[in-house]
């Protein structure tokens, strides 16, 4: 065979190996477990961190405003030092619509060593606290949740007994750009972080989806979060590994009715998305974004490519190999595309957005090596921790 038709071999090996041995993360099957309503509804309070949120709040803080949790439940949502009023449009949603209570406090910029959402994170659970809650959520600013959504969350933590449970937000899907990057990073995510290994009792992955968050009291307080992931960017997963360091059980899942609300209508907007912390997850590492960069290439790019030129130079055995490669890729990205309540038809384009998301993970280190580092609202952390193991 020629070296194009191994090459093609090869990526169709490691499509099988991820159809079958990665977790069968591209099944996008994991929901909230099976729970029953508890007989005592435990206390929970509501952690918002938000920076610049004004145009983002009057879509999202009336969900949380009204939730029909049974037991006592509060808000508080950290004004992290924005320029657009995000506090006062917290406090005027709060008189306007009423519901659950809610505080607005402003912790100040962040003390070094902090990035400015663990910051106010820090600060928001420091208050509740004060009340003595058995749960806390953490939830974005960006995140809406249907009415029944902390009922739902609370059922399944204490009827699973988990320390931890966290949705992945269904994130919106509108623009063009949309529809063809965002299901491809909730693929991405799960193939990296198989929701199955990180729900099994006994499993080392661990992971959590920073939007939509329940977490016990005394695990926080057992792991020191947030303390001590006071540098995490990727603070969901940095998170998750404490929690399940200190011995807690975690689960996470998809969303069936917490939904992202925050627009990325084009690809630049999505472009920032990704590559203010792709570096971070490969711990800055340039062999590591090496790596990356030829099995990305291996397993999304060789497929079309040995099709195409199996095909055109008549090398059969290149273009079955390439053929079956894509095929599997394409199969294992409709159950996502199902979930996103997308046409199967984008499919065979995944290799296409590989390729975007490859080019925007060099971009990350690239800014990173320029002193940018993971910049977000005016803030950039120029050598962030990712998710520290230890």
């Amino acid at each position: 065979m020629s070296a194009v038709a191994w090459i093609a071999v090869g990526s169709l090996v490691a499509w099988v190996w991820l159809l079958l041995g990665q977790g069968f993360f591209w099944r996008a099957d994991q929901r909230l477990p099976s729970r029953a309503a508890p007989e005592r509804w435990p206390s929970v309070a509501v952690v918002v961190p938000a920076r610049d949120e004004a145009a983002m709040l009057p879509v999202s803080l009336p969900s949380l405003l009204a939730q029909d949790y049974p037991g006592p439940v509060e808000i508080f949502l950290v004004d992290d030092c924005s320029k657009d009023g995000t506090g006062d449009v917290a406090r005027a949603l709060s008189v306007r619509y009423g519901g659950v209570p809610v505080t607005v406090v402003s912790p100040g910029e962040p003390e070094p060593g902090w990035t400015g959402k663990l910051w106010a994170v820090r600060h928001g659970m420091t208050l509740a606290r004060s009340r003595e809650p058995e749960y806390l959520l953490l939830t974005d600013a960006d995140i809406a949740h249907e009415p029944d959504s902390l009922r739902e969350l609370v059922s399944a933590a204490e009827t699973g007994g988990f320390d931890l449970v966290s949705q992945m937000a269904r994130l919106r899907v509108a623009s063009v750009w949309e529809r063809l990057v965002v299901p491809a990073f909730v693929y991405f995510f799960a193939q990296l972080y198989p929701f199955r290994w990180i729900n099994r009792n006994t499993g080392r992955t661990a992971a959590a989806a920073g939007g939509c968050v329940l977490l016990r009291t005394e695990a926080a307080v057992r792991a020191g979060v947030p303390d001590s992931i006071r540098q995490a960017v990727i603070d969901d997963v940095s998170l998750a590994r404490a929690v399940r360091r200190s011995g807690g059980r975690i689960w996470l899942g998809l969303a069936e009715r917490v939904d992202s609300v925050r627009p990325y209508p084009g690809l630049g907007d999505l472009w920032l998305m990704v590559a203010r912390s792709a570096y971070a997850q490969l711990r800055h590492r340039p062999s590591v974004l090496l790596g990356t960069v030829l099995g990305l290439a291996l397993v999304y790019l060789v497929p079309p490519a040995a099709l195409i030129a199996g095909v055109l130079g008549g090398d059969a055995a290149a273009a079955w190999a390439g053929g079956l490669a894509w095929a599997v890729m394409a199969g294992t990205y409709m159950p996502t595309l199902g979930y996103y309540r997308q046409s199967l038809w984008l499919a065979p384009l995944l290799p296409f957005t590989a390729l975007l998301y490859l080019l925007m993970t060099v971009d990350s280190a690239v800014r990173h090596h320029r002193g940018r580092g993971a910049a977000w609202k005016g803030r950039t952390y120029a050598r962030p921790e990712a998710a520290p193991d230890q």
